[in-house]
């Protein structure tokens, strides 16, 4: 199994607790580091002792919202599709999406809402400040299975980052978001030629199958490498029309 922290990222020197939080999932730790060289410090958000991301690159967060919108047909481009983004994390997919003017409605959910205040004039405003007060962005304060099992609305792309990926859950309910159930209501979430995008710490040959046994089509992988370890990945899938 890789080191999540390299694939996300690094930072120099001792990190410092910014906040930590008991809830129902165990407990939440933003920390902050100080980074190499000339840099801003780097934050980071800890889950249960397991590093979950941080602020050093986010080149592949990035990827996660381009890969999705590249892949929707181009009709649809055109059209100011809407997103779901499953986890806010540190901001950077939220903030990467509101900067695309080619992006309608971006819905984010998160069931952390520790991860939410500190976003609202909390450390991690730094990156979402503006992306907060854009009019097409829509924050929900609910679990992402929870969701997409009973929501009845639709999205032309689903852009999912909240685990370390499919192979490696944070959370042990989280890996019902994979089953095939989980990827069926996935399917269903989207509307005709949607895209699924799902960020992981290591390519999954075990998951790209069990999207074509869902019944996506076009699955495909995208990669970004790092400073050591095997790249980040995010994987893509679409559901047919």
């Amino acid at each position: 199994m890789p080191d999540p922290a390299a694939a996300r990222g690094s930072a120099a020197g001792p990190p410092v607790t910014l906040d930590r939080r008991e809830r129902p999932y165990g407990e939440i730790v933003l920390r902050r580091r100080p980074a190499e060289g000339d840099g801003a410090d780097v934050l980071e958000i800890i889950s249960n002792g397991t590093f979950l991301m941080d602020t050093s690159d986010g080149r592949s967060e990035r990827l996660l919202v381009d890969a999705a919108l590249r892949a929707l047909p181009e009709e649809r481009r055109a059209m100011l599709p809407s997103v779901l983004i499953g986890g806010l994390g540190v901001g950077f997919s939220l903030a990467h999406a509101v900067a695309d003017a080619r992006w309608g409605r971006i819905t984010v959910v998160e069931r952390e809402q520790a991860v939410i205040d500190w976003h609202h004039g909390g450390p991690l405003a730094r990156v979402s400040k503006a992306a907060l007060v854009d009019p097409r962005t829509v924050i929900l304060h609910t679990d992402l299975l929870e969701y997409v099992r009973t929501t009845s609305d639709r999205y032309d792309a689903l852009c999912l980052d909240i685990d370390n990926g499919p192979d490696w859950t944070v959370t042990e309910s989280n890996e019902n978001l994979y089953t095939e159930e989980g990827l069926a209501a996935c399917q269903a979430l989207l509307n005709p030629s949607g895209v699924l995008a799902v960020w992981s710490a290591q390519p999954s040959p075990t998951f790209a199958d069990a999207l074509r046994n869902a019944g996506f089509t076009g699955v495909t992988a995208e990669e970004v490498g790092v400073a050591r370890g095997v790249p980040d990945v995010v994987h893509l899938a679409v559901r047919t029309a």
